[in-house]
């Protein structure tokens, strides 16, 4: 075990950086500069907390850090990273340098207080992917909030402000009422209080007490993902939020409930998770229905490739509900290479209405003929997003449905046809807006250096996970195992 404080500078180094640029109001070069430097440095670190990782240790932790914080409370300041926490990190650590990137020309009023509710916003998802104690991931779920409120509000289009707003208030009552349940299940502990994940794991509580706090869990964790139906404030946040803002939204904020899932309420409430894991499948494959017909029916863009988002994480619900290795495995591919995927398709939706100032698809179509590379890059990340064998998505829904076929044949099927349906709208994407005739005055500009730099190392991992997922596999193996060791090894009751 490494003493070199690495996930604390993981997790503190964005803020640190944001406070001086939030200084550099009349330089906004200096700002973008800056907060390039801080996220490719964030970049860094994660890479080098990785390779100084030693084997993991005792509940398959890589790296922990575990100091008294409050003491009257029993609250302490633990975080540990593992192979899963790993790939989130790394994850949002690409994601922050990716950002800064895309908003380099996009954003040009207020830049400094953009970078700095964007390196905050960044600061607050590492915290979630990272604490181990409970009130401190609470403390990091909450916080992560107000700076993603305050991109979407100030830099975003059309009506920012009521997205802005609708976003807060299901996040916020969400997290409350999990909130409550973290201080609840720190006081029923019956070997007396604790916020430590360890000691929290498998409580035993009296089964009325455990399934209301397993539902508090659950309801907070189920609006970030989101599933339906509570959904409804993600299209009109990615819709109308700055690209970074989508780019945090898509590639983050919704895999920290996926996150949470997996690594709070499964492990902390075993027995309520299987019980719940039927009706959240059945939840999680109707929202990849609804959410593909919905795609059908819109006419933008970025509310195309979010309700794609509902989609692909009701998929992954549906894959973690399985509570066996592969549906699990599945499902963290599978939101990794959403990430990279939609992230992508979000960032050139904002190419695209900053060249032809729209987002409409009845104003789109023949863009392959007037930017060869961006049609290039833009069907490669469709396809991905497609499941096309060869790229990265494919791997966690095929993971997924096995799994899904493991635990029950005829739930498998469903999702297959929940596939093939999302198959569908992202066809009709790719038909409207690269081929047929052109339907816009202006011409679109091909992409340039910069926009290359965002776009063809997204493309090229999801076709390296897809060529060779052996060793995020490999890396995510021993705490599904671990996450699994509180589940009966056979197919649960409600299984047949």
């Amino acid at each position: 075990m490494s003493t070199f404080p690495w996930l604390t500078l993981i997790t503190f180094l964005p803020l640190g950086c944001a406070v001086p640029i939030a200084a550099l109001g009349r330089a906004p070069r200096a700002s973008r500069v800056l907060a390039l430097l801080a996220t490719l440095a964030e970049l860094g670190l994660v890479l080098a907390a990785g390779l100084a990782s030693g084997p993991a240790a005792g509940g398959g932790w890589l790296l922990v850090e575990d100091r008294t914080w409050i003491p009257g409370f029993a609250i302490r300041y633990s975080l540990g990273l593992d192979g899963l926490s790993l790939v989130f990190v790394g994850l949002a650590a690409l994601i922050g340098v990716l950002g800064v990137l895309i908003s380099w020309r996009q954003i040009t009023e207020r830049v400094a207080a953009f970078h700095f509710f964007f390196l905050a916003a960044l600061t607050g998802v590492q915290g979630v992917f990272l604490a181990t104690d409970l009130f401190l991931f609470a403390l990091f779920w909450e916080v992560q909030l107000i700076p993603v409120f305050f991109l979407i509000a100030l830099w975003g289009h059309a009506d920012p402000r009521k997205a802005a707003v609708k976003f807060f208030l299901y996040s916020a009552t969400g997290g409350l009422f999990m909130f409550l349940a973290v201080i609840g299940l720190s006081l029923a502990h019956p070997g007396g209080q604790t916020f430590a994940l360890a000691d929290l794991v498998g409580v035993i509580l009296p089964p009325g007490l455990g399934a209301w706090l397993f539902a508090a869990f659950l309801l907070s964790f189920a609006v970030k993902i989101p599933l339906v139906p509570l959904h409804m404030w993600l299209p009109d946040a990615h819709s109308q939020a700055p690209t970074a803002g989508s780019l945090i939204l898509a590639g983050l904020l919704l895999k920290t409930g996926g996150y949470a899932l997996m690594r709070f309420a499964f492990p902390i409430f075993p027995a309520q998770a299987q019980a719940a894991s039927p009706w959240l499948m059945a939840l999680g494959l109707f929202g990849v229905f609804f959410a593909s017909l919905a795609a059908l029916a819109q006419k933008d863009l970025k509310r195309v490739v979010a309700y794609s988002s509902i989609a692909h994480m009701g998929l992954a619900v549906a894959g973690i509900c399985s509570l066996n290795a592969l549906g699990i495995s599945g499902a963290v591919v599978l939101m990794a290479c959403h990430a990279l995927s939609t992230g992508g398709l979000f960032a050139m939706a904002g190419m695209v209405e900053e060249r032809l100032s729209t987002r409409s698809l009845d104003d789109l179509g023949g863009l392959w003929d007037q930017a060869p590379l961006f049609g290039t890059l833009f069907l490669t990340l469709c396809l991905a997003s497609a499941a096309l064998p060869g790229l990265g998505n494919f791997v966690g829904e095929i993971l997924i449905v096995f799994g899904i076929f493991k635990a029950h044949p005829l739930v498998g099927t469903l999702a297959v046809l929940g596939m093939t349906v999302s198959l569908v709208f992202l066809l009709r994407l790719i038909r409207e807006t690269l081929f047929g005739e052109r339907r816009t005055a202006p011409v679109m500009a091909d992409i340039g250096p910069r926009e290359a730099l965002i776009l063809i190392p997204l493309a090229l991992a999801v076709l390296v996970l897809g060529l060779h997922p052996a060793p995020l596999l490999d890396c995510i193996k021993e705490p599904i195992q671990e996450l699994l060791r509180h589940f009966p090894p056979s197919p649960a009751p409600w299984l047949g």
